[in-house]
C-alpha cells in the first residue's frame, strides 16, 4: 500500500473544499450531502472524515481559507488612526473584497443565501452569532470613541449606532449579490454610509477613507497586539482536523 504524503493529503482536502463550495453555491448546503462532495473532489466519503468532523466543520474550514468581504475589514482598519476613519476603512475595504474578489463572494453568497441553521449546521450559526456580538461591540467602541473625539453626542445609543450600520452593510451586501449589475456596490456603499455618519452627527467625508495595504494592516495589527473579530465567519475559526496518512 502506497502511504501518502501531507502534500497529498493538503492536495485531497483542497479538492474537496473546492468541490463543497461548487456543489453549496449551486444546491444549497443543505441539499449537498457529504458523497455528493466525495464524489464531485472524485475520492471517497471516508476522505472526507479522515479532515473533517462533519459537514458543519467542512463548511467552516471553507469559509476559513477564504478571506470573506467583513473578515479582516477590522484588522485593516486599524492601520488608520481615527475611529471614525477606521470604521469607514472597515466598511469600504469589505465592500471593495466582495466587488472584486469572485471566490470570496461566492462564499459569501453561499454564507449569507446557501445555509439552513439546522441539525449539524447549528455550529455554525453558533459561530455566526458569536461574530455577531463581538463585531457589534468593536462598532459599539469605534462609535463610543468617535463620538468623543469629535465631541458630539450620537442621537441614539453607540450601540444602536453599530446596529444600524451592521444592518446597512449587510443589506447592501445582500441586495447586490441578487443582482450584481443592479448598481456599483462601492460606490452606493459609500454614499449611503457616509450619508449614515453625517445623520450621527459626524463632519461629512471629504475623501475616500483609504484602504490600508496588508503590509500596514500586520505592523498595526502586531503593534496593538488586539484581537479583532473576524465578521464573515468567526472571531475564532473552528479548526479542522489535519492529518496525512
Amino acid at each position: 500500500m502506497v502511504r501518502r504524503t501531507k502534500a497529498d493529503a493538503e492536495a485531497t482536502r483542497t479538492a474537496l473544499l473546492d468541490a463543497a463550495e461548487q456543489l453549496f453555491q449551486a444546491n444549497g448546503v443543505s441539499r449537498t450531502s457529504l458523497q455528493d462532495i466525495a464524489s464531485a473532489a472524485g475520492t471517497t466519503r471516508g476522505a472526507i472524515y479522515w479532515h473533517f468532523q462533519d459537514k458543519a466543520d467542512l463548511f467552516n474550514a471553507m469559509m476559513d481559507r477564504v478571506t470573506l468581504p467583513l473578515e479582516q475589514s477590522t484588522y485593516a482598519a486599524q492601520a488608520v488612526e481615527a475611529p471614525l476613519q477606521q470604521i469607514r476603512a472597515s466598511v469600504l475595504i469589505a465592500l471593495h473584497k466582495t466587488a472584486t474578489d469572485e471566490q470570496a463572494r461566492r462564499v459569501f453568497e453561499i454564507a449569507t443565501q446557501q445555509v439552513e441553521y439546522n441539525g449539524e449546521m447549528l455550529a455554525v450559526r453558533e459561530r455566526k452569532l458569536r461574530w455577531r456580538d463581538e463585531y457589534l461591540g468593536y462598532l459599539t467602541h469605534e462609535f463610543e470613541t468617535a463620538a468623543a473625539e469629535a465631541r458630539i453626542t450620537l442621537p441614539v445609543g453607540a450601540r444602536t449606532a453599530a446596529l444600524g450600520l451592521k444592518a446597512i452593510l449587510t443589506g447592501l451586501l445582500d441586495n447586490w449579490l441578487l443582482d450584481t449589475r443592479d448598481f456599483d456596490l462601492v460606490e452606493v456603499g459609500t454614499q449611503v454610509m457616509d450619508r449614515y455618519l453625517t445623520g450621527l452627527g459626524f463632519a461629512p467625508a471629504s475623501t475616500p477613507a483609504p484602504a490600508p495595504a496588508p503590509r500596514a494592516a500586520a505592523r498595526a495589527k502586531a503593534a496593538t497586539g488586539a484581537t479583532r473579530p473576524a465578521p464573515a465567519g468567526s472571531p475564532i475559526p473552528a479548526r479542522s482536523r489535519k492529518r496525512t496518512a
